[in-house]
């Protein structure tokens, strides 16, 4: 038993009102500068549709994450010697054209432009190049199924759709959407780390957190390729990779990273979970159909004695091991099994995991144009969502229909049994019968909407102090640096050696 912290997030899609401050927040604070225009290390994106960028999920073109080959895994795309091959052409990579050509407009002419009879106006400007452009893509294009014929319709997950099924969603009453936050997933198994050829990415010990070392890096790209979630970029005026980096100065000093600070929707869960390390490669490895269940058996029990005293063994703070205990994110995982990771069959173990949304049930207008819901109830089964099952097993379950259907039935379960304490119109046998189905007792359902309608911002985010007045200690001084904030380079990144 290896046990180690790893800070985890959960996002619960049902509360997500699409308002893309997340991105703002972030956008505002790490890749406002040259270089970085087209970078959005937090994005929100339409589900269905191709996302950001196009047609990320799709690892035939850009051969991200992991295969399995007999008892471990294999990078797809990259390793030192597929990387030699593609060392200096990389085909696997997405262009600026699948992201998009970051513009700005010429707001000067609104204001300088001479009198006259026409309207002065402000043209796009490209970034890059500084030329005129015509914008045609962007990293929210496809915003609430806008553009849904090239966009939604080209989503990778219809794939395992039955061509009536995959027709039969773009029927008007039928058509819906969810949003997808997306950002580096901080992975167990992070295929980054493993196709970099400098060595300059790394994941911290103390929080897991990924990051790239700015000096060490050489702007091979492996790591562009290799990440299946596209969340890794390139820096085009420095010469350097970047992604996201968790808002680490803010974790170390106690407080919620940018984009979950300032979400207006409060779907963001932040805190740490302890894990077997031990258990990463035979996870990684394993069948399709295990994936979910072999991952969350790598997070242990932080009540566990044993557990308990293996992570002070490794190193880790008590102050650690009760966050993990009050873990937000814990619950919602393993305690009560509702939030699933985005594309488990990458096989790099993501630490951000999503509670699927309860969309409405399919409806129609019959003869005599009312209108009318396939189900008996106005809440519906969950087998007749207007998304197909297929589809929402596609993102979240590695194609596992049932782990889907259980986690829409517990949060059906938690729907019914609020409305029959708090409005009383629903039969009693409706709320029970679902809560039987679900396996769930009333103190569970009550805990779960507390903390999903509920919480206070210290229950949402759930932060272990970053101890770093130990970790100096260990190598100089304290009283030498008195005053340092410590958190990192002073230097901006440049080009070369």
């Amino acid at each position: 038993m290896d046990i180690r912290s790893q800070i985890a997030m959960v996002f619960h899609l049902d509360k997500c009102i699409g308002c893309h401050t997340c991105s703002i927040a972030c956008k505002n604070i790490w890749t406002d500068r040259k270089g970085a225009e087209y970078m959005w290390w937090n994005n929100v994106e339409t589900k269905p549709g191709t996302g950001y960028p196009s047609k990320w999920e799709d690892q035939e073109i850009y051969k991200g994450g992991w295969v399995k080959k007999g008892n471990s895994v294999l990078l797809k795309g990259a390793g030192k010697f597929k990387g030699i091959k593609s060392l200096f052409h990389n085909p696997n990579m997405p262009i600026i054209d699948d992201y998009y050509e970051p513009w700005t407009y010429q707001y000067e002419n609104l204001f300088e432009a001479e009198e006259g009879d026409d309207q002065p106006i402000a043209r796009p400007v490209s970034l890059i190049t500084g030329e005129y452009i015509t914008p045609k893509s962007g990293p929210n294009w496809d915003d609430d199924l806008a553009g849904s014929e090239e966009y939604a319709k080209n989503d990778v997950n219809f794939k395992n759709l039955t061509p009536a099924d995959h027709e039969a969603m773009f029927q008007l009453e039928r058509m819906s959407f969810h949003y997808l936050p997306r950002m580096c997933n901080h992975c167990l198994n992070p295929a980054c780390v493993a196709a970099c050829p400098s060595g300059a990415i790394y994941k911290r010990g103390e929080d897991g957190v990924v990051l790239i070392n700015q000096k060490k890096c050489r702007a091979w790209r492996m790591c562009v390729t290799a990440c299946p979630y596209k969340k890794s970029y390139y820096n085009w005026n420095t010469g350097k990779s970047e992604k996201c980096v968790l808002c680490y100065p803010r974790l170390e000093a106690g407080e919620a990273p940018a984009c979950h600070h300032s979400c207006v929707g409060r779907i963001r869960y932040i805190s740490v979970m302890l894990y077997d390390a031990d258990k990463i490669e035979a996870a990684a490895a394993s069948n399709d159909e295990d994936l979910i269940k072999n991952q969350l058996a790598i997070y242990v029990d932080p009540f566990d004695p044993k557990v308990i005293a293996s992570a002070k063994e490794n190193g880790i703070h008590e102050s650690t091991i009760e966050c993990a205990q009050k873990s937000p994110v814990y619950k919602f995982v393993k305690k009560w099994g509702l939030a699933l990771p985005l594309h488990p069959e990458f096989r790099t173990l993501p630490n951000l995991f999503y509670v699927p949304p309860l969309l409405p049930t399919m409806s129609y207008a019959n003869e005599d144009g009312a209108y009318e819901t396939t189900s008996e109830s106005l809440w519906g089964a969950v087998e007749k969502s207007r998304l197909p099952m297929s589809y929402l097993a596609s993102l979240f379950s590695a194609g596992n229909k049932e782990t889907i259907k259980t986690v829409l039935k517990k949060l059906m379960a938690v729907r019914l049994h609020r409305r029959a304490e708090t409005v009383g119109d629903l039969p009693p046998e409706e709320s029970e019968d679902a809560m039987r189905d679900a396996i769930m007792d009333k103190e569970t359902a009550d805990d779960i909407f507390r903390l999903t309608s509920l919480p206070l911002f210290d229950q949402r985010f759930v932060i272990p102090p970053a101890h770093r007045e130990e970790a100096i200690e260990m190598m100089e001084s304290t009283a030498d640096v008195k005053g340092n904030s410590g958190f990192g380079f002073k230097e901006p990144p440049v080009r070369g050696l």
